[in-house]
């Protein structure tokens, strides 16, 4: 921003329309659900992971109330509370992805070619920690790297919707928060492996790129509602 004489301010930090926030908290908990829910009903992995549940009874701390009372605490304890961490790790990332690299290409590439170049510069940014660090769910990288790619590929539509529609920087910041909150954090934990999950459950599996994709698709239909589409 200071080599091409920007203001910070014009990086999106206003609010914008709360209805987009809103909706950039639910639609990483519902494209999750269903990835999920697809994965417990196959039995490509369990609902849910008795060692989990127990260490959550444990952590709550207020004796035994039943596993299913547990987990729904559980669920919205973090949902609440673990969302301002989840949005504060997030934010350094998407300042620099949604807040300048986003609305820059959008003036010369449009909707289409702006999600694909982002998804995939965002994409090949996690690949040293993928390939050379601890980040994956237990796969091998030759499979873990596509499902990945195109898992953030396929939601870099769906941030680039919200962030032009919104105009709002916290739209990302919010999705991006809420994407690793719910599958990180509760989703993923709450599986049981049932011996090939790792597979088909979290970010290197391959049910939720599937899932992903299908949103894709729905906010790449929705372009034209935008300024300007490609």
């Amino acid at each position: 921003m200071k080599i091409l004489k920007r203001n910070i301010s014009d990086l999106g930090w206003k609010w914008g329309d709360t209805k987009y926030q809103v909706r950039s908290y639910l639609i990483p908990l519902f494209y999750a659900f269903i990835a999920y829910i697809i994965i417990w009903s196959f039995g490509w992995g369990g609902f849910y992971n008795e060692e989990t549940v127990t260490w959550i009874t444990k952590s709550i701390g207020i004796g035994d109330i039943g596993d299913g009372f547990s987990i729904m605490l559980y669920v919205l304890l973090v949902g609440v509370f673990g969302i301002i961490g989840s949005m504060s790790s997030a934010l350094g990332e998407e300042i620099g992805w949604r807040g300048f690299l986003v609305p820059e290409l959008y003036k010369s590439q449009g909707f289409t070619k702006t999600s694909l170049i982002t998804g995939l510069i965002w994409g090949v940014w996690h690949l040293p920690i993928l390939l050379f660090a601890d980040y994956n769910s237990g796969t091998p990288s030759w499979f873990a790297m596509p499902c990945f790619m195109i898992l953030v590929i396929s939601i870099s539509f769906i941030y680039t919707w919200f962030r032009m529609k919104s105009g709002s920087l916290w739209t990302a910041v919010i999705l991006h928060g809420s994407h690793n909150l719910f599958i990180q954090s509760i989703f993923t934990p709450l599986t049981e492996d049932t011996g090939n999950t790792a597979y088909y459950i979290d970010e290197f599996g391959i049910v939720l790129p599937i899932v992903a994709i299908g949103f894709a698709i729905y906010y790449w239909s929705k372009r034209n509602e935008l300024k300007t589409s490609a």
